[in-house]
């Protein structure tokens, strides 16, 4: 492999230590996501070159965890992008109460508030007690956040509209309680939720299921380890089942393309075909 700079050798290094020491593999991540998030922990701990900050990595367990994560992705949102919430609504809820019983995963949940808003939508269409949600991450921080379910009052304002636009049915203070500057989700919505560690590109299957919900994960990855979890993800879902995608990814340049139908190509939901 030719490397642009110094700078381009010694990220490959960082990363290829970082997964035989602590087995987390970024290597195959979008290298402007890797460089950036990189060079911004250098500054701010005032590294003076990358090499510097290999050999701190290898040699300090706390500061491995601080770049891990600053290298994972836990941005997300309660019903984020409403559209799609409404599109699950009126064309994937159809198809999902055809099952007897349901299995969902979503891979790369970060916090937790998507897989939230997936029980509430669940539980308004009457869907919840038949379904099991997986909600998965190798962040094991954002993890513990997600299975305490306690968010920032000062999200609720942002969260209540994209309900109301994702179509929902009831007051959405209804399913959470207030504590002091933050709010704590309900313990009926736990309830069907497997909180797991799983790594999208170290980890096999993880379980068989109905509908995959993976939202602005893989438009950080590069286009072979896209190719890998979209492998993956067909290899998981049943036949007939969905994918659910970020509105800035596609199947399009991968080698699934042929093998899913278009439920919603605005919102990124696709159909396995039988």
């Amino acid at each position: 492999m030719q490397y642009k700079d110094t700078s381009d050798l010694e990220i490959s290094l960082l990363l290829e230590a970082i997964y035989r020491k602590y087995g987390y593999d970024f290597r195959e991540y979008s290298q402007a996501h890797i460089r950036r998030r990189i060079l911004n922990r250098m500054a701010l701990s005032g590294f003076e070159d990358i090499a510097q900050m290999q050999s701190m990595v290898l040699n300090n367990v706390p500061f491995a965890s601080e770049l891990l994560q600053d290298l994972s992705i836990t941005v997300t949102e309660m019903f984020r992008d409403p559209a799609f919430y409404r599109s699950l609504r009126e064309k994937v809820i159809p198809i999902l109460k055809t099952y007897p019983f349901i299995k969902i995963w979503h891979a790369g949940c970060a916090t937790g508030e998507e897989a939230y808003s997936m029980a509430i939508l669940l539980q308004e269409e009457g869907l919840y007690d038949r379904t099991t949600i997986y909600a998965t991450d190798f962040n094991q921080l954002a993890l513990n956040r997600a299975k305490e379910g306690i968010f920032s009052n000062k999200l609720i304002k942002e969260y209540t509209s994209n309900y109301q636009l994702s179509g929902g049915k009831e007051s959405f203070s209804s399913y959470y309680t207030s504590h002091y500057d933050n709010v704590i989700m309900n313990q009926s919505l736990k309830k069907n939720i497997v909180w797991a560690n799983h790594n999208l590109v170290t980890d096999s299957i993880f379980a068989e299921v109905h509908l995959i919900l993976c939202r602005n994960v893989l438009i950080y990855f590069d286009q072979n380890l896209q190719n890998k979890v979209q492998t993956l993800f067909y290899n998981s879902l049943i036949n007939g089942g969905i994918l659910s995608l970020g509105s800035k990814e596609s199947i399009r340049f991968t080698d699934y393309f042929e093998h899913y139908s278009e439920l919603d190509l605005k919102q990124r939901i696709f159909k396995k075909k039988y």
